[in-house]
């Protein structure tokens, strides 16, 4: 069976020892994680990238770098009490909030807003950051009672945020579909209030708040983000799925919509596999993508094989990680996506026109490769 991975023992592989050190270079002197150091559109830090990068850092007891990431996060959101008190009125009156009020979902690395326009109103990313707040606690021993006191503003001002602001349409983690709620988006939402409701506790205000949140938001993931027995991407929507939908289990565990093991998950990933899975073993976003032409992404591979670490099938889990590990060039950097197999690819050269050739190294994938690492060294 598998458990969730604490810690791991000091690395042997090289792609390991690559990865922590390609991660810890692209963390600025802030804490903040950069992207991706050499492609210009992701010269920016995001709190999803940036949580799932610190949580691959706790795993391989590099805890230092992934408490000044949390430092640096909390540090942002504790500054924006009273344009969170604004988005919360708005919601309540039925308004839509300011743009202005909205938190910021990517940074310059000094912790600046970028400039130039970019979709802001995302969700998942706030999410994704309370629940990696409690994880980065638990393996440092502590609570937030003891922590800094930012990082607790930091949790109520998330919580209000999030309770108040989920029902509303969004970008997705793939910053599309601005008119839609996915169901990725609330998967991440309600781990972070579970985690939130965790480190408060429900007899706290805003732990009760973050609990009667998370009720409310997974019940209307089984009203309305289920068709023939799995999830699918959007709230209403036909019954599509996109391999973010990984996020109702993986990696969230104890925090998560579901159980690996639960039916419906079962049948998500089901789809997912038979949908989205390449012709290289690698995982698509969905069916439709056409950015680089809808490649195989190295972080979707990571977190299917991360699923199946889960559920306890290490032979599995390992097929995914030798195909993420094929993914490294010469010098062990890894893409966000690869462009055999894609899905359009009269769509490939357009984005290469526009932003250059595809990311590389992304850090994100650097963290999910070790993540996947971490799952099945636990796979008993």
């Amino acid at each position: 069976m598998a458990t969730e991975p604490d810690s791991c023992p000091p690395h042997e592989y090289p792609l390991v020892a690559r990865s922590i050190a390609v991660i810890k270079a692209g963390q600025a002197g802030s804490g903040a994680f950069v992207a991706c150091p050499a492609y210009q559109t992701y010269n920016y830090a995001w709190f999803r990238d940036g949580t799932f990068t610190a949580r691959a850092l706790d795993l391989w007891e590099e805890p230092a770098s992934a408490d000044r990431f949390y430092r640096w996060a909390c540090g942002l959101i504790a500054t924006r009490v009273d344009a969170v008190d604004r988005c919360v009125r708005a919601s309540a009156a039925g308004h839509q909030p300011a743009e202005s009020d909205l938190l910021h979902t990517r940074y310059l690395l000094d912790g600046q807003p970028g400039s130039d326009d970019w979709p802001n109103f995302q969700l998942d990313g706030f999410g994704t950051l309370l629940w990696g707040i409690e994880q980065h606690l638990r393996h440092l021993g502590q609570t937030l009672g003891t922590s800094s006191p930012s990082w607790e503003l930091s949790v109520r001002l998330l919580v209000r945020y999030l309770a108040a602001l989920w029902p509303q349409p969004n970008f997705d983690c793939w910053e599309e579909f601005p008119d839609r709620i996915a169901v990725s988006t609330l998967a991440a939402v309600y781990a972070g209030l579970r985690s939130a409701e965790v480190m408060l506790g429900r007899d706290d205000p805003d732990g009760a708040r973050a609990a009667t949140a998370a009720e409310q938001l997974r019940a209307l993931v089984f009203t309305s983000g289920v068709a023939q027995d799995h999830l699918i991407k959007q709230l209403g929507g036909d019954d599509a799925v996109d391999a973010s939908l990984l996020w109702a289990c993986t990696p969230f565990g104890r925090r998560g919509l579901l159980l690996a093991t639960d039916p419906v998950m079962i049948a998500t990933v089901r789809r997912i596999e038979a949908d989205l899975v390449g012709s290289d073993g690698g995982v698509h976003r969905y069916r439709a993508d056409t950015f680089y032409g809808g490649g195989q992404w190295v972080l979707l591979t990571a977190l299917l094989g991360e699923y199946h670490a889960a559920l306890g099938d290490a032979e599995r889990a390992r097929r995914c990680l030798k195909v993420v590990e094929a993914q490294a060039d010469a010098g062990g950097l890894l893409p966000e996506q690869w462009s055999t197999g894609v899905l359009a690819p009269g769509r490939v050269h357009e984005w290469i026109d526009r932003w250059g050739p595809v990311a590389k190294p992304l850090l994100w994938s650097h963290a999910e490769y070790l993540s996947l690492q971490a799952a099945v060294r636990s796979v008993r």
